[in-house]
Order: C-alpha cells, then structure tokens, then sequence
C-alpha cells in the first residue's frame, strides 16, 4: 500500500513545506525565508503574482532559528529526500541568512541543497559566499539585452543589467556545483529569431550544465503573456544542438503533442488506475520513452485523472481517486 509522506510539521510551519514532486528536481522539500512576493525582479509571467515589495537589498526577513527549528523537526521525520531547496514566492538570495540556514541543514542531512533564484544578485561577494554552501543552483535568464530585460523582467530600479550579466558569466569559476538555467520564453517577446539567437550565444558563455527551456502554464501576474506551444520549444531545443537543452514546459492539451496517440493514452490511464506506477515502471511497460510519457502524464494530471503520491524515495502515478493509507 502506498503510504503518504506528508511533513509532521503543525500548520504554523510557515518556513519549511512539502515535500512535493518537482519535475526539475524529484522529490523536493521547500525552504522559503521570504516573505510573500518580495523581489529583484516583477517578472510578466510570473505564477506567484506581481511583485508587492520590488527589492534588490537584501536584509533578514525571519528568525534563522525558527527555520531551523522546523527543518530539525521536518527532517527527523522525512527520511526519503531528492533535495532540499530554497525557493517560494520570492528571491531565496535576498535573504542574509541564507547561507547560515544551509550550514545548519548541512548539520541535519546529506541530502543535496538546490537553490532557484533568478540571478540578478549573483555579482555581489556577500551572496557568491552564500551559494558556495549548496550543491546545485538553479538561475534564470530570460533576456539577451538590457531593453527586453526591463520589458519582460521589471527590474528592481537599482539593480543593473550588465552586473546582472557579469554574475552569471562568473558563476562557473566561483560555484564548482551543477548550474541549471532555466529559460522562460513568451510569444512575441523573447522568441524572435534575433534574439534567440542573442540568448544561444550568452549562453554558450556561460556555460551552464543544462539549459531548461520553460514556458507559461499557468495564469501568469500580466495577462498579456502568451505561451509558446510545447512543439515550439522542442524545435527552438533542436536549433541549439551544442547546448544541453531540455524543455521542462508542462503539456496541458492533446493538440500540444504531434502524432497524439489515443490509445497510448489509454493504455496509460487503464494501467495506472490498477496500480501506482513510477515513471521507470511506466517506461517499462510502454517502451516508450520517458520524456514523451511525461506529456501523456501531465494531460491526465490537467483533465485530473491522475496525481502524483510521494511513497519513501518513489514519486507515484495513481488514479486520482486512489485512497491513501496513513498507516
């Protein structure tokens, strides 16, 4: 029987949550230090909403001791963990305490710490010390050039675009971790061919471990945002063969996918309602391949057919009527 993994933590923990399955990166506990919507950054897209507090000094917002608090509590029961990982509705490196709290976690777990931050502080010494605690960090670059950045990004007033850069192109000699960068791209703004092609070369600069090419599925803070289709991020994917590059877009409709299969559809639905299934039991099963399983996964999880349950170290598929058993 799959059992669920839900966090011990009484509702009051404000600080740590989870754990949750991540598409990026497994099964995953939270740690937010921010408080709701402050940021570097106003971004258009952005699903957490617009920016209340637009900020780029950063300060304590919490009590480090009340985190750790709670990650000794949580992490005495939740054995079964990909990462931890700062992140929430705001920038995780705003925070002083940052690197303080990761040392602590350090104390607790061998569980890697992952950091998702939008990496518009990254050229500053006091932050580059704080992010040589963790083991993998994961920034964001949506713009080439000053002029989209400021259109699609909302900059915080002080911060600059050409530090902003510099920090990322600096990152690989000052961080000896994995760099995941993760780039959102929206229709008419920053997928012209241009500036596509503006965006390969600065990436090839600095030189990340993976490139993840990311979209809208969810209401974004500005409704004038667009989407680009799955099918155009996998080509735009393809058109940077000397990249590492993965599209991490969620496929919401049947449409998105070219060549949809019913019956694969079917299969996987009929399959998982007998049983939870993990991703290689699926793979298995179908031989397809993970990747394009995924697509078919996120459908059913849209039409809400199917959920994702975390058992010991196992992210699930079930039927979304499956009982959980607490025992």
């Amino acid at each position: 029987m799959i059992k669920s993994q839900q966090t011990q933590s009484s509702k009051s923990n404000r600080y740590v949550f989870g754990p949750v399955p991540s598409r990026r990166l497994g099964i995953s506990l939270g740690v937010d230090l921010i408080p709701f919507k402050h940021c570097s950054l106003d971004c258009l897209y952005c699903e957490c909403g617009r920016t209340t507090c637009l900020q780029s000094e950063r300060s304590s917002f919490v009590n480090p001791s009340l985190v750790k608090e709670q990650l000794k509590e949580v992490l005495n029961h939740q054995k079964h963990l990909d990462y931890i990982t700062f992140s929430g509705s705001g920038e995780p490196l705003l925070s002083i305490d940052i690197g303080e709290v990761i040392d602590y976690i350090k104390t607790l777990s061998s569980t890697p710490v992952a950091i998702l931050t939008n990496g518009t502080l990254l050229h500053q010494k006091d932050v580059l010390r704080d992010i040589t605690r963790c083991d993998l960090l994961l920034p964001s670059l949506d713009a080439a050039d000053e002029e989209t950045f400021n259109f699609i990004n909302r900059p915080s007033p002080l911060l600059n675009f050409d530090q902003y850069i510099n920090g990322l192109l600096q990152l690989k000699s000052q961080f000896k971790g994995p760099v995941w960068l993760e780039v959102f791209l929206a229709k008419g703004i920053n997928d012209d061919p241009r500036h596509l092609g503006l965006l390969h070369t600065l990436i090839a600069r600095i030189a990340p471990d993976k490139v993840q090419l990311n979209s809208l599925d969810r209401p974004p803070a500005y409704a004038s945002i667009l989407p680009l289709a799955s099918d155009e991020l996998e080509r735009i994917a393809k058109s940077w063969p000397d990249l590492p590059v993965e599209v991490i877009k969620r496929t919401s409709r049947a449409s998105e996918i070219n060549h949809f299969s019913h019956n694969l559809q079917h299969n996987l639905l009929n399959t998982i309602r007998r049983r939870p299934l993990t991703m290689p039991d699926l793979v298995s099963l179908t031989g397809k391949e993970g990747s394009e399983i995924r697509r078919y996964l996120d459908i059913l999880e849209n039409e809400k057919q199917i959920k994702t349950i975390i058992s010991g170290d196992q992210i699930y598929f079930a039927d979304i009527e499956h009982q959980i058993s607490d025992r």
